[in-house]
C-alpha cells in the first residue's frame, strides 16, 4: 500500500541520494526504477571524502538536518558494529597559524549548540586520538569531535541496492544520460540517451553536479556553486590514525582495508585542468604535494602511495545549503542536490521519500526548497 496516489517513480542518478530515495519509496510499496549512465556510485558519491559531521558554523536548520543525518548512521552502525566501511572514531580539525584562524570561535559555537567538542593543544592531542604528528598542529590548538565518523559510500550504496532489489526495485545502468520527460507542463517519466522511456507518477533528479542544468532544462533555476574536486585513494598502510583529519592543507580520512582518502581544495584548483572535451588533466606534481601534506600530519610521516585518483564536480548549491523537494515549475518532478552527500545521504532520502509518497511537505526541509532561487 502506498500513502497516496503515487504508484510509480523514476529516479535519475544512482549515487547516495538517488539510491537512498529509491529505497525509501520502495519500502512504501511504490514501484521504483533508478536510471544511471554507468555503474552505481560512478559520480560524486564515488569520490567523496564522506566525513560524517556537523562541525564549524552553519545555519540552524542545516545543523539540525546534519545531526539527523548522523543519527541515521548511528542506527545503521548499531546493525553493523564490526564493519570496516562505517566508523565513528571522531574528527580532528585545526586552522593555519594566521589571522584567519577560527578554532576558538568554532569551538565556542559548537559548544553553544551542544555539539560534542574538545579544544586540545598539540601536547594533549595524543590523549584523545592516535596517529597524529603533533608538530603539525598550530599554536591555537585543534578541535576534536568524538561523535564524528566516516562512511564508504560505494559499499553503502551496494548494501542499499540489495534491499532495493529485494523489494522489487529496478536498477537500469549504462543507458547514457537521461532526461525528464515533460508533457503538458508535467513530468511524466524519464527518457534515456538510447531512447528508452519510463513513465512514472514522480521523477527525481539526483544527478549530483548535473542537477542545476537538468532542472533548468525542465524549467526551474537552481543556483550552482559546483567546483572540481580531486580525491586521492592510497594503497593499504598499517597506521594508527583513526579520526578524520581536516587541516589547513589536507583532509585525511581512514578507509576500508587500511587505505586512506585525501583531498584539498587547493590541490583541485592547482592540479586539475578541464579539457575542451570535458575530460580532465591531472598535474602529478600537485598530487605528490598532496601526498606529502598528508604524510606530514600523520604519525611517523609514512610514505603514501597512490591507488587511484577521482576527479569531477563536487555538488555545491549556489548558497551552500541543500536543495530538496518538488520543482514547483514542473509538477511531478523532484530534486535533491547538496554538498555533504555522505552526512545527508540517508536522511534526505528518507525525507524526500516521505514528501513524494504522502504529498506533504516535511518541516525540516522548509528552508531548502528549490524555489528560493527564483527571485535571485
Amino acid at each position: 500500500m502506498t500513502d497516496n496516489t503515487i504508484a510509480s517513480a523514476v529516479i535519475i542518478g544512482a549515487g547516495i541520494f538517488g539510491v537512498s530515495t529509491g529505497l525509501q519509496l520502495a519500502r512504501r510499496g511504490i514501484r521504483v526504477t533508478i536510471l544511471n549512465d554507468g555503474p552505481p556510485a560512478n559520480g560524486a558519491s564515488g569520490r567523496s571524502l564522506s566525513w560524517l559531521n556537523s562541525a564549524r558554523m552553519r545555519s540552524e536548520p542545516y545543523h539540525r538536518l546534519r545531526m539527523a543525518g548522523i543519527d541515521r548512521y548511528r542506527t545503521l552502525f548499531a546493525q553493523h558494529p564490526e564493519t570496516d566501511w562505517l566508523r565513528f572514531d571522531g574528527g580532528l580539525t585545526w586552522d593555519a597559524d594566521d589571522k584567519g584562524n577560527e578554532i576558538d570561535a568554532a569551538f565556542r559555537h559548537e559548544v553553544s549548540l551542544g555539539y560534542d567538542a574538545r579544544h586540545v593543544s598539540a601536547a594533549d592531542v595524543a590523549t584523545v586520538t592516535p596517529g597524529l604528528d603533533a608538530k603539525a598542529i598550530t599554536p591555537q590548538g585543534a578541535i576534536f569531535n568524538p561523535g564524528e565518523g566516516w562512511v564508504d559510500l560505494p559499499i553503502l550504496i551496494d548494501l542499499l541496492l540489495e534491499e532495493f532489489a529485494e523489494l522489487g526495485g529496478l536498477l537500469v545502468t549504462d543507458k547514457g544520460k537521461a532526461r525528464i520527460m515533460v508533457e503538458r507542463g508535467r513530468a511524466v517519466g524519464a527518457e534515456t540517451a538510447t531512447g528508452g522511456r519510463i513513465l512514472a507518477d514522480a521523477v527525481v533528479l539526483a544527478t549530483g553536479p548535473a542537477v542545476p542544468k537538468m532542472a533548468a532544462d525542465a524549467g526551474q533555476s537552481i543556483g550552482d556553486g559546483t567546483p572540481v574536486a580531486l580525491l586521492v585513494q592510497t594503497k593499504p598502510l598499517a597506521h594508527p590514525l583513526r579520526a578524520v583529519l581536516n587541516t589547513p592543507r589536507v583532509a585525511v580520512r581512514p578507509a576500508p582495508g587500511g587505505t586512506f582518502s585525501l583531498d584539498a581544495d587547493w590541490a583541485a584548483d592547482e592540479g586539475v585542468k578541464v579539457r575542451e572535451d570535458g575530460g580532465y588533466e591531472i598535474d602529478d606534481a600537485v598530487v605528490d604535494a598532496l601526498l606529502a601534506e598528508a604524510s606530514r600530519v600523520m604519525e611517523g610521516n609514512p610514505r603514501l602511495e597512490i591507488a587511484s585518483i577521482g576527479v569531477g564536480g563536487k555538488p555545491i548549491p549556489g548558497d551552500g545549503e541543500p536543495v530538496v523537494g518538488a520543482l514547483k515549475a514542473v509538477p511531478g518532478a523532484y530534486v535533491v542536490f547538496s554538498h555533504s552527500g555522505a552526512t545527508l545521504g540517508l536522511i534526505l532520502g528518507e525525507l524526500l521519500g516521505y514528501e513524494i509518497a504522502t504529498g506533504a511537505e516535511h518541516p525540516m526541509l522548509a528552508t531548502f526548497r528549490p524555489e528560493r532561487f527564483a527571485s535571485q
